[in-house]
């Protein structure tokens, strides 16, 4: 009986799970990660109002994984041998006939006195961190940024910080102090959220001029100070700060043979596997993609991905060649907590629609449904 060994418990690596289950109901799984939890990332922006707390976004998987037959090791990979037939973690090295990397990725953390900036996307911690310092602050001045990978167009993930600004916007304005506070956004990109859609960007752009958020664009970060913003194009006070850097891939990588990106991803194909290497497989945050610029680091695309690469596998594990690809997509609803934004992309079009109520109640809809097949 085959074993495939899936590295991760991210949106990627347990959609590869699912498919691979749905796939082959005899095949062993196996999951290696450092907790038996998914944190439901997307969710992350709902906690700083109160929406939602850290127990509603962080889902335990250990019921998922009785159901769906899967053995989950505690641990982290460290590196590969065998041409990837061996995972070695900390204190075992685990065997497999096709492996499937969803470890997703890593925030570049390089630029001088980063420490001052919380980068939400990183988990529940830093997001509640920022809460309660927020609710701490009597007034003051909060920036909200991100930037990319230069060497990795679509190694950033810059919608979440669109939503914490106008969700931070619309809570403080519920609370009645919108007028202590001064909200900047900054970015080195001139027009930051390319990636949404060229005629998306001034919408958000404008929709900040109208909700009294100063903006500056277009410069070079230089470093954070502890209240301080320093850009190559001047400097700003901020005594909160919110930053997603771009992303590169995790340091357990430096450990292995796998290609790589410019970027530090691990190359893929399209059909996601490992050039160079048999039956491995790549899906989600960890892998760099043959594509448009534009295609994004997001729990969907995750998911499209990881069912091509399972679904691959498993055809090779039968002997027969990798035939299936994925679609390359973008849809995010834009949440400010009380009304949602929906962009959607791809290669033929490119749609928004303004912020409703429906958008809101849309995305909170699509989590409880999303969630609901690991509770």
């Amino acid at each position: 009986m085959a074993n495939v060994t899936v590295l991760g418990t991210g949106f990627a690596a347990l959609t590869a799970v699912r498919a691979l289950r749905a796939a082959d109901k005899d095949i062993e799984i196996t999951v290696i990660a450092p907790e038996p939890e998914l944190v439901y990332l997307p969710s992350l922006i709902w906690l700083p109002s109160g929406q939602r707390k850290p127990d509603d976004i962080v889902v335990p998987l250990d019921d998922f994984f009785r159901r769906n037959r899967v053995q989950f090791l505690q641990g982290m990979a460290e590196m590969l041998e065998d041409g990837g037939r061996s995972v070695k973690t900390a204190d075992r090295a685990v065997r497999n006939d096709g492996l499937i990397i969803g470890t997703g990725g890593r925030f570049i953390k390089k630029l001088p006195g980063i420490e001052h900036a919380l980068t939400p996307c990183e988990g529940v911690a830093p997001v509640m961190r920022f809460k309660e310092k927020l609710e701490a602050m009597d007034g003051g001045t909060l920036a909200f940024g991100f930037s990319g990978n230069p060497k990795e167009p679509t190694a950033m993930r810059g919608g979440p910080m669109f939503e914490f600004l106008f969700g931070t916007e619309e809570m403080l304005r519920k609370q009645g102090r919108r007028e202590k506070f001064d909200l900047v956004f900054f970015s080195p990109a001139s027009k930051p959220g390319m990636r949404l859609g060229e005629k998306v960007v001034p919408k958000l752009l404008a929709r900040m001029e109208k909700r009294g958020i100063t903006t500056h664009l277009g410069h070079k970060m230089v470093r954070f100070e502890n209240n301080k913003v320093v850009t190559e194009g001047g400097e700003f006070r901020a005594d909160l700060i919110l930053f997603m850097p771009g992303m590169t891939g995790n340091a357990w990588l430096d450990n292995t043979d796998l290609p790589r990106s410019p970027g530090g991803l691990v190359r893929a194909d399209g059909h996601c596997r490992v050039p160079g290497f048999e039956r491995v497989y790549v899906a989600g945050d960890a892998g760099s993609f043959e594509g448009p610029d534009w295609m994004p680091k997001q729990a969907h695309m995750a998911d499209l991905q990881a069912t091509a690469a399972a679904r691959n596998l498993i055809g090779e594990l039968n002997g027969q060649p990798a035939r299936h690809t994925f679609r390359v997509e973008l849809f995010c609803i834009v949440d400010d907590n009380s009304t949602g934004a929906l962009v959607a992309r791809t290669p033929r079009i490119t749609f928004s629609l303004p912020p409703m109520g429906l958008g809101h109640l849309s995305k909170d809809w699509f989590e409880r449904r999303y969630l609901k097949r690991y509770r």
